[in-house]
């Protein structure tokens, strides 16, 4: 391809749509138990998350290394494509200063092009974003991919919206931006949030009950805004997010792009229970 599509392991797109649309993975890093491993190589979730609920200590996440993006950039440059890279919220991690370091080796004189761009997101959003890019890129140009990307990006601000059982995952992990506020007796609500750079909160609730319904309200905005290309994410929370899904369909008239579980990575900051939801114009797929 003229344009190559690279984004990190977060995005959580579900593999078959991964692979249709050809887009490149660079994996981040859990650390359990003294031992590190690629998050795209822990497959059984609701190991994993039994294990969560099990620990005293939390796992320990860290960014992939300029060597990771260079062995994906190096020999994408090498077969002459351009490449736009799309990754995990910089106000939370590294790796797009990783990717951004290794652009700028791999790029050398080579006269290829590697935009990096920071999505401020995470997960569904970000996989939204990538699968926007990807259909920018099939038309062979970079700047194509690269604005079709950055629309997404600004339609996806502080409308992906999800809620979690307790903030204590977040507040344990170090990754609670401004949701701190909510400390201490907010223990014992029901968060609902938005990663725009850092954790930003929308709204708190007292039951499940009112958390699925203000996400069902998402819907309502996203069918009012246009934004008929979304999709629904959890964290072990299968039958809430068929639910979310068949709800949200009804509402918006088109079906969810994908419905995924939320892996290792940002799973272990935000804990079991998580429902999110969150859309951009189909035609930024298309």
């Amino acid at each position: 391809m003229p344009v190559a599509v690279v984004t990190d392991s977060t995005h959580y797109l579900p593999a078959d749509l991964v692979s249709e649309h050809g887009i490149h993975q660079v994996s981040l890093y859990v650390t359990r138990g003294g031992s590190s491993e690629r998050e795209s190589s822990i497959v059984d979730y609701d190991a994993f998350y039994a294990g969560l609920r099990d620990q005293s200590d939390l796992p320990s996440t860290s960014q992939p290394s300029v060597g990771d993006f260079l062995a994906v950039y190096e020999p994408l440059i090498a077969a002459g494509s351009d490449i736009v890279s799309i990754h995990l919220a910089g106000g939370i991690s590294g790796t797009v200063e990783s990717a951004r370091q290794a652009a700028e080796i791999a790029v050398g004189d080579s006269g290829r092009t590697i935009e990096v761009i920071d999505s401020r997101m995470a997960c569904g959003a970000q996989g939204l974003a990538a699968l926007a890019a990807a259909a920018g890129a099939a038309s062979g140009e970079l700047d194509q991919a690269v604005a079709r990307a950055n629309e997404a990006i600004a339609s996806l601000q502080r409308t992906f919206i999800f809620a979690v059982d307790t903030l204590e995952y977040l507040r344990r992990g170090g990754r609670i931006g401004t949701a701190q506020a909510w400390l201490g007796g907010a223990l014992k609500i029901k968060p609902i949030l938005t990663l725009d750079g850092e954790i930003t909160p929308i709204e708190r609730v007292r039951t499940s009950k009112r958390s699925f319904e203000r996400m069902v309200k998402v819907a309502e905005e996203l069918a009012a805004s246009g934004r008929d290309g979304w999709c629904v994410q959890h964290i072990q929370a299968r039958s809430e997010a068929e639910r979310l899904a068949a709800a949200a369909q009804e509402i918006i008239g088109t079906e969810p792009r994908f419905i995924s579980e939320v892996g290792p990575v940002i799973g272990s900051h935000v804990g079991p229970g998580l429902l999110g939801i969150g859309g951009i114009p189909a035609a930024l797929l298309a």
